[in-house]
């Protein structure tokens, strides 16, 4: 997806991958009454396969969350997780009407029969409660870890060049005007060429809204001579289309530059390099 060619929005949501890892739960706490006799009933199974949690599910259908619960995905994750997979969020429909399919997609996903495995028979202590109620905690960590990985991800790109960069800071404008960015691209006497926006997301929310009145920002004080980019990933975008919408109409109206995923990278990588060559940034030699 280079800054030349702009793709379809549905051509560049298909490259949206999932940026989290997987937080494997172990510890777990009984909630509600459904749960507790759906739990009941999942300890009861004899054998647990495939073969098992598809009877259980042809029998349970509405409580299909609960081997999403096992294995750690909260509401939220579940839908996202869903909605990139099957292209629903309907749990209780795809228990219903595609059980084996469920199963052995959380199974190869997320590791279920272990996981159940594990814990069906499992005796708790106030300890293994207390990690439970910090689970929030824990995802809120992982989900700052997947934003970060964007980051990481285009600065050791631009480092891998040979570009001056700085990270998490801010550029000027027209007129003196600043926005933040995520990358920065600099020449030897300080000259700002290259702002660069990173917003990857697994979960949706008020900071998909935020990232994208960031790039707006970036877009509008922008001069003339510097170039703006966008890399952008994370299955909580699916959710939030009409947000991601706006940063790619921003693309189409050549109002940024380009607009990348993780899935592009190869594409940012020479955009990048083509723009830094525009700007005079490599010595002879070329880019590193």
């Amino acid at each position: 997806m280079s800054a030349a060619t702009v793709p379809s929005f549905e051509e560049y949501l298909d490259t949206l991958g999932r940026l989290s890892s997987h937080v494997d739960p172990i510890p777990s706490t009984p909630e509600a009454e459904r749960i507790r006799r759906a739990s009941a009933s999942l300890a009861d199974l004899e054998d647990i396969d495939v073969a098992s949690l598809v009877a259980w599910l042809n029998e349970n259908s509405k409580d299909a969350d609960i081997l999403a619960l096992s294995v750690g995905l909260t509401q939220e994750k579940l839908k996202n997780n869903l909605r990139n997979h099957f292209d629903t969020s309907g749990i209780i429909t795809l228990a219903r009407t595609r059980p084996r399919d469920l199963v052995v997609w959380l199974e190869v996903e997320f590791d279920l029969i272990r996981s159940l495995n594990v814990q069906r028979h499992k005796s708790y202590e106030f300890g293994d409660i207390l990690v439970a109620r910090a689970g929030t905690r824990v995802t809120a960590k992982t989900a700052g870890a997947s934003g970060r990985k964007v980051e990481d991800e285009i600065e050791a790109i631009a480092k891998d060049l040979g570009l001056i960069v700085e990270t998490r800071t801010r550029f000027t404008g027209r007129n003196g005007q600043s926005a933040p960015c995520d990358l920065l691209v600099l020449d030897h006497e300080g000259v700002q060429h290259i702002a660069v926006a990173a917003k990857g997301f697994d979960s949706t929310g008020s900071k998909l809204t935020d990232a994208v009145r960031e790039i707006e920002e970036m877009a509008s004080v922008r001069l003339p001579t510097q170039f703006m980019m966008a890399v952008i990933d994370g299955i909580g975008w699916k959710s939030r289309q009409s947000d991601l919408q706006r940063i790619h109409r921003l693309w189409e109206t050549r109002q940024i530059d380009g607009m990348y995923t993780l899935a592009t990278l190869a594409d940012f990588r020479r955009d990048l390099s083509e723009f830094a060559r525009l700007r005079g940034l490599f010595g002879p030699t070329g880019p590193g």
